[in-house]
């Protein structure tokens, strides 16, 4: 077993998976990013400038002979595997009316079959660590209903409950499982499609007013890897702003209203 930990990041070319890579090796682990953009993985998997520590694996996290060929070429590269993170998602957003079966099933094998794959394929490995970790990358819209995301919400609901199924039957082996729930987040993707109306919308129903950043949410999948959080498992950490907990955003009631007596 190397003397670093290792962890398998999948989705890493780009986005939220990239940056919890960062995050990783910024914390002295070895890094294997895994994402099916095989030149883009390979241009920043380079980028990262770590030799010996980052390994890029080109593969489609819902091939179910992907997936353990995947978890073969991190634990041959670094002698074992600690942390599995499964990042790598797909996002269709469209009525139920609009929404054609062929495209339901790419993002329910993506979103769900890929973390159940991968997870499967990484549990002798995460046993053998003797305190291995998976954080699944779910979504807020796992965790409450909104418009135009019947298949992307639904996978992302099912996923939360893979995450605390896995957490039951793996928690005896010292294999923790977690989930992050991201909110609205600047990604790339974000900002290309999210209008100022869409943006002052959001702002408007988070508490906190603004968009989240991958570096927050990199955070926060890290934290759940790591020893700090060794007595938590079976949790869907929603990192939202406070999105999740408060509802619709009244911009009418963001003024105090008088005091008594005035």
């Amino acid at each position: 077993m190397s003397e670093k930990k290792t962890v398998l990041v999948t989705g890493a070319a780009r986005g939220i998976g990239l940056e919890a890579a960062r995050r990783f090796l910024a914390a002295g682990w070895n890094v294997a990013l895994l994402d099916r953009l095989q030149d883009l993985l390979a241009q920043e998997t380079e980028a990262l400038d770590a030799p010996g520590r980052v390994l890029a694996v080109p593969g489609d996290v819902s091939d179910p002979q992907q997936a353990p060929r995947a978890i073969g070429r991190a634990v041959d590269a670094f002698g074992g595997l600690d942390a599995l993170v499964n990042n790598a998602g797909v996002a269709e957003f469209g009525s139920i009316e609009r929404t054609d079966f062929e495209t339901w099933r790419e993002i329910m094998a993506v979103n769900l079959d890929g973390p159940f794959l991968m997870t499967q394929a990484a549990v002798p490995h995460l046993k053998a660590s003797g305190a291995g970790a998976v954080v699944n990358i779910t979504s807020i819209s796992g965790l409450r209903a909104s418009t135009l995301r019947t298949a992307y919400g639904t996978s992302k609901a099912a996923l939360a409950h893979l995450t605390r199924q896995q957490a039951a039957e793996l928690g005896e082996f010292g294999v923790r499982v977690n989930a992050v729930a991201p909110g609205p987040v600047a990604t790339a993707m974000s900002k290309k499609v999210h209008t100022p109306d869409i943006i002052a919308a959001y702002h408007d129903a988070i508490p906190l007013n603004r968009y989240g950043s991958e570096t927050e949410i990199a955070n926060a999948v890290h934290w759940l890897c790591s020893e700090e959080a060794s007595y938590v498992t079976g949790q869907i950490l929603a990192v939202d702003g406070g999105f999740e907990g408060t509802g619709i955003g009244l911009p009418a009631l963001r003024t105090a209203p008088p005091a008594a007596g005035d």
